[in-house]
């Protein structure tokens, strides 16, 4: 593939597509079981994007000596939980002494049926749909700051969200006859939608008005909670997205999401049947935009 995608694929001998995909990051909440957790959530998540069934998963552990082996061990446990619930199978790993702590996984899953939902294939036309709010870097940057603890609302509902497979999302867009989708991670909301429309030779048109956002998000960011990588992700974007009235929306909107929902094409007509197969999903299913026909910018965001 040509572009920036979620993950590897290969066409197997029989004909059948193997996606193949590694990612691990640095700790963004306290408890080792929700950072466990967290990382797997967010390694699966990219054979998920592709429109793929996780299959197997490999440990990738970057681990202090000055930590105590029952972090480790908290670690691989909170990870365990989550591969087996996305029914996959962890099939080993491997640990090196490192001064900082990182975790992720090496993911192997399969498409079942038909063509892989590479980010090159948005079709003008159809709709842009979005399965989890945004704000989770923010989050974690007021976590860090100590300015919400783990009892907070924003930091609660930031977790679900974070801890949330996207396995429900992929089986969706499947049977609404997607055209393309991919995950919102590190280069938030904008800088994807960038990326994606880029790479199909469209524009996204996106209603700001309909961007979701974790609670109490918007509060964190009227009191000074930045993220670094956020004005990163807006200075890296500044040319190609139009419409972004001021620096707290693009704080929102270029956040980096850490196991991040999917944004998602399909036709207009197909969204009630995308509800009805993404089920009894707890973090809503929006409509945040269209694709349009190429135009100056990969991006505009509509605020009115």
């Amino acid at each position: 593939m040509q572009h920036p995608d979620d993950a590897a694929v290969f066409r197997l001998p029989g004909g059948d597509l193997l996606v193949q995909t590694v990612d691990l990051i640095a700790p963004i909440v306290d408890g080792a079981v929700d950072f466990g957790m967290i990382a797997a959530a967010n390694s699966l998540s990219d054979v998920y994007a592709m429109g793929g069934r996780p299959l197997t998963a490999m440990n990738i552990m970057c681990f202090p000596e000055s930590l105590p082996l029952s972090v480790l061990g908290e670690i691989l446990g909170g990870a365990q939980r989550t591969i087996r619930e996305a029914g996959a199978v962890l099939v080993g790993g491997h640990t090196v002494v490192d001064p900082e702590l990182k975790f992720g996984l090496a993911v192997s899953g399969i498409v079942d049926d038909g063509e892989v939902l590479s980010i090159d294939r948005a079709r003008v036309g159809d709709i842009l749909v979005l399965t989890k709010p945004i704000g989770t870097g923010i989050v974690n940057q007021a976590l860090r700051k100590g300015l919400v603890d783990d009892r907070a609302a924003a930091y609660q509902h930031s977790l679900r969200s974070m801890t949330t497979l996207n396995a429900a999302g992929a089986r969706a867009a499947r049977a609404a006859g997607a055209s393309a989708a991919t995950d919102v991670t590190g280069f938030g909301l904008l800088g994807h939608a960038a990326q994606f429309a880029r790479a199909a030779q469209v524009t996204f048109e996106i209603d700001r008005a309909e961007v979701p956002v974790l609670d109490g998000v918007p509060a964190l960011v009227a009191g000074g909670v930045v993220p670094k990588r956020s004005r990163e992700n807006a200075e890296s974007y500044r040319t190609r997205v139009a419409g972004v009235a001021g620096e707290q929306d693009a704080v929102l909107l270029f956040d980096p999401q850490t196991s991040g929902g999917l944004l998602v094409c399909i036709p207009a007509e197909r969204l009630d049947v995308f509800r009805q197969a993404i089920g009894d999903w707890p973090l809503g299913v929006h409509v945040v935009g269209r694709v349009a026909a190429r135009a100056d910018h990969d991006v505009v965001v509509r605020s009115g």
